[in-house]
Formats: structure tokens, C-alpha cells, sequence
């Protein structure tokens, strides 16, 4: 069994700083649960690991943990950002966004330290399809189209402080590629 510089290697070699109780028994070959327990709550004393809470370990602080990379590892399924966040960082909508807004199969409400998530459920026919979905630091973000997309699928009357910035032509096109209903031209067109 490996010694705790081992364990914390192992650890510090993963493409992310972010781990479930599961993978660290199986990074680890921890089968017996109440030896995993007792090892996380020594490396925790130790500040070798910090608990997030229960189920969920850093090799960092939360205050260094990227927030967005943080919510979909919480989410422990499929999720990407998209709608509200990915809107608002470009600008085309201009209200205060106070939570992450996710897409994922579940619809949940939940804060971790400073950060708050919002988690929209979408179904699987249109979660699962990549279109206009990219990955990013270890965190797939929708594209400012399919964050148009996603939001008018869930509020087909959303308006959008930014309306020339978005190119409506290519928000149809994945509408059409998603599955979404597509919204009307005359809808998406009036600023």
C-alpha cells in the first residue's frame, strides 16, 4: 500500500485537483472503507487533502479551486456551463449573474463555500448532443450560440441586452441540429 507522499502524488499526476470519496479508493486500491475514512481524515488534519464536504476532497483551498470546474465536479454526472454565465461573460446579457448557471440532468440549487450553482435539467435526447459544446480547462462550456440555444429553450421569450452580438442564423441552425424547437425570426430579430 502506498505511503501518504505516494498517495498525494498519485493525486497531484490527475489532470484535476478535484476528487470524489470513489475515485480516491480506487486511485488509491483502498477497498476496505473504513481505512480510506481514516486516511482522509488524517490527510485532512494534516492539510495534505481539504474536504469540500462530504464525498468531495481538493488538493486545494476552495478560495483556489476554479469555481466552474468546482460545480460540475459537485454535480458528480454529465454537466456543462452554459445560458446565464456563458451570456454574461460575453456580454450579452448585462444584469448581475449571482450563481453558475449548469446544465446537467438534474435541477438543484446548491453553494459551496462563496460560490453558488443553479443546475437546469435538461433531457438526455438534448444534454448528451455536443453540438456548440467545447471543453475548457477541464470544464465543458457551451459556445455563445448554444448558451442562446439552451436559454431559449428554457425561456423561449428571454431577452438579451446584447441582441446584435448574437448570430441568429447559426443559433437556428443549432436549434435544428440540438433538437430544440427553433425560435421564430420574428422573436430572435427585434432588438
Amino acid at each position: 500500500m502506498p505511503n501518504s507522499s505516494d498517495r498525494i502524488a498519485i493525486l497531484a499526476r490527475q489532470n484535476y485537483p478535484i476528487f470524489h470519496t470513489k475515485d480516491l479508493a480506487r486511485l488509491w486500491n483502498i477497498k476496505n472503507t473504513n481505512t480510506l475514512y481514516t486516511t482522509l481524515k488524517r490527510y485532512t488534519g494534516r492539510g495534505l487533502l481539504f474536504r469540500i464536504y462530504k464525498g468531495l476532497y481538493s488538493l486545494l483551498p476552495i478560495e483556489k479551486l476554479d469555481p466552474l470546474l468546482l460545480g460540475v465536479k459537485a454535480l458528480h454526472s454529465y454537466a456543462y456551463v452554459s445560458t446565464e454565465t456563458v451570456l454574461a461573460k460575453e456580454g450579452i446579457i448585462n444584469q448581475i449573474i449571482y450563481n453558475y448557471t449548469l446544465i446537467s440532468s438534474h435541477s438543484r440549487h446548491f453553494q459551496i463555500g462563496p460560490h453558488e450553482f443553479k443546475s437546469r435539467k435538461l433531457k438526455d435526447e438534448y444534454l448528451y448532443n455536443s453540438a456548440g459544446i467545447f471543453e475548457e480547462d477541464g470544464v465543458l462550456k457551451a459556445t455563445l450560440e448554444r448558451a442562446v440555444a439552451d436559454l431559449l429553450y428554457f425561456n423561449p421569450k428571454a431577452y438579451f441586452d446584447g441582441m446584435k452580438m448574437v448570430d441568429f442564423d447559426k443559433v437556428r441552425h443549432l436549434q435544428e441540429e440540438i433538437g430544440y424547437p427553433v425560435t421564430p425570426v420574428s422573436h430572435a430579430d427585434t432588438p
